[in-house]
């Protein structure tokens, strides 16, 4: 006989994730918090399903037809990229596999899913179930007498055309679980394998609720779905795309599973959390681009008057630009993205890696810089050059790099000591905290099923800058004149954060209800 029992995933996440995956690759009937599978088809699936009262985490089915993005929706629910495998062909999933959702908090936990294998043949089953099973018996009966059958186990004894192993090894999950979410393709027409496939479902005698996956496709037939459905008395289904993700669809799915338990605090509990969870990661997410966005402003380069400027110029450029890549990988890793190729930026900028001193960037994002002149001009020409501490022939030397690096000084006692400092234009400041929150944006409604080739049609257009270059927020103005606060100008990284850390929660704040502004 074929292993049916649930393959479970090594954890691959943090150590503080709320998920938690398990693996066990051997024959084995031991199940961790009780979520054994039944793989006797003669006992009795109720007392697998009296769970809810007794503490343990709620066994969640997901089902449906190959191909219909079960394990992308999995990956989503789970913050996890790497969950299952994801192809784009029928039957990518042959086994079982199961994962955990645990409460942040406490670990407890709340919702054991198990991703099951594709519905191949619902319709050859369906035959199968009327020709070898009495219509008067109930449904559970009819699925045991089934999954007692040698259709049920496969293998080489059995015809091919009389192989239903696959099959079994979703019914025997469904009688093992406590309800059940049938995944369906929103762009596919309602076919009658479809029909056979929710009549096969409803015999498990467990809730099972309809999901609509790729909804943000521009052609769908939900509609006629759930017109279908209703046909079915299955009135509650929900919309949870696993490439354009919504934090509210996913509120809703687990609300609409809530109302069809008699019991539904643990689900309740799960809502809870993921909201307080969300709430806590943008917190988190707006001070690591305000630490980040403060660093940079407080980046102070001195040379003699007599220096050759380019080559600091030059080092303070790159130094940036490695800022802004270990900011972007926190906010990957904050929002469980290890590989960010996953994530593809508003204006379609592979990986956010376009260079934040190209003047043409500048440009896509209308930005000017502080001399008034178009981006990408010369910032030595239009700025005198009493304002900027030097020489006119120093300043047309900056403005060759074109790229954001402007020239100050900080007193009159710095002209006299012949003492130029250098820092990061303002232009290039709002550069950087505009292409920071479009990143957020882009973590906030990216599917972990979704990767480079998948855009998001409503995240193509840039925000526009939180503020206008020429009157920076009042925490990037101080950091100008505190080059301590800079991990690039003192070399001390945790000292730095520390002295900036209350203009950093400031301007988080600042961020936020510039992008809440921009919805209104």
């Amino acid at each position: 006989m074929q292993d049916d029992t649930p393959q479970q995933k090594n954890s691959i996440t943090p150590a503080k994730s709320n998920v938690d995956l398990l693996k066990d690759t051997q024959n084995t009937s031991d199940d961790l918090h009780g979520d054994a599978v039944l793989t006797d088809p003669h006992a009795s699936s109720q007392s697998k399903k009296a769970t809810l009262a007794t503490g343990e985490a709620l066994k969640l089915a997901v089902v449906g037809h190959t191909n219909t993005g079960k394990t992308s929706i999995l990956r989503t629910l789970l913050r996890d990229m790497y969950f299952g495998e994801v192809k784009n062909e029928a039957a990518t999933t042959r086994h079982v596999e199961r994962a955990i959702i645990s409460d942040s908090q406490t670990d407890e936990p709340l919702v054991a899913l198990f991703d099951t294998p594709g519905l191949e043949d619902a319709s050859g089953l369906m035959d199968w179930l009327e020709d070898h099973t009495a219509s008067r018996r109930d449904g559970i009966e009819r699925l045991q007498q089934f999954l007692a059958s040698d259709s049920a186990q496969g293998g080489e004894a059995v015809a091919a055309l009389n192989d239903y192993s696959q099959e079994a090894k979703v019914i025997r999950q469904l009688l093992a679980s406590d309800m059940a979410i049938y995944v369906i393709d929103a762009r596919e027409p309602v076919l009658g394998k479809y029909k056979d496939e929710l009549a096969i479902l409803s015999w498990s005698a467990i809730p099972v609720m309809p999901v609509f996956n790729f909804t943000d496709s521009q052609e769908t037939n939900i509609t006629e779905w759930q017109t279908m459905l209703a046909r079915r008395n299955l009135h509650i289904s929900t919309r949870f795309d696993s490439v354009a993700f919504e934090f509210e669809d996913e509120m809703r799915l687990w609300q609409n599973l809530a109302t069809m338990l008699t019991h539904p605090e643990t689900l309740n509990q799960l809502i809870t959390r993921r909201r307080e969870d969300w709430i806590q990661l943008y917190e988190q997410a707006g001070i690591i681009i305000a630490h980040f966005l403060l660093d940079v402003a407080a980046y102070v380069r001195e040379i003699d008057e007599d220096d050759d400027p380019l080559p600091v110029l030059n080092e303070m450029q790159e130094a940036v630009r490695q800022t802004e890549r270990a900011m972007q990988g926190k906010l990957l890793n904050l929002y469980k993205f290890y590989d960010n190729s996953a994530v593809v930026t508003p204006l379609e900028l592979s990986e956010y890696q376009q260079d934040p001193f190209d003047p043409e960037l500048l440009k896509s994002y209308g930005l000017r810089t502080t001399s008034g002149a178009a981006a990408g001009a010369l910032l030595g020409l239009g700025i005198d050059a009493a304002a900027l501490g030097t020489t006119f022939g120093l300043g047309a030397a900056i403005g060759g790099l074109a790229g954001g690096i402007l020239s100050n000084t900080g007193s009159i006692a710095d002209k006299i000591n012949g003492v130029k400092r250098l820092y990061i234009d303002p232009a290039t400041l709002t550069l950087l905290a505009t292409r920071s929150l479009d990143l957020l944006a882009s973590l906030r409604h990216r599917g972990h099923a979704a990767n480079a080739d998948t855009p998001i049609t409503e995240l193509q257009e840039a925000n526009t800058p939180p503020w206008n270059p020429n009157k920076l927020p009042s925490e990037l103005k101080k950091a100008r004149g505190k080059p301590q606060w800079s991990s690039l100008s003192s070399g001390k990284s945790d000292l730095a954060a520390e002295l900036r850390a209350d203009a950093a929660w400031s301007l988080s704040s600042k961020l936020k209800r510039s992008r809440l502004e921009d919805k209104e």
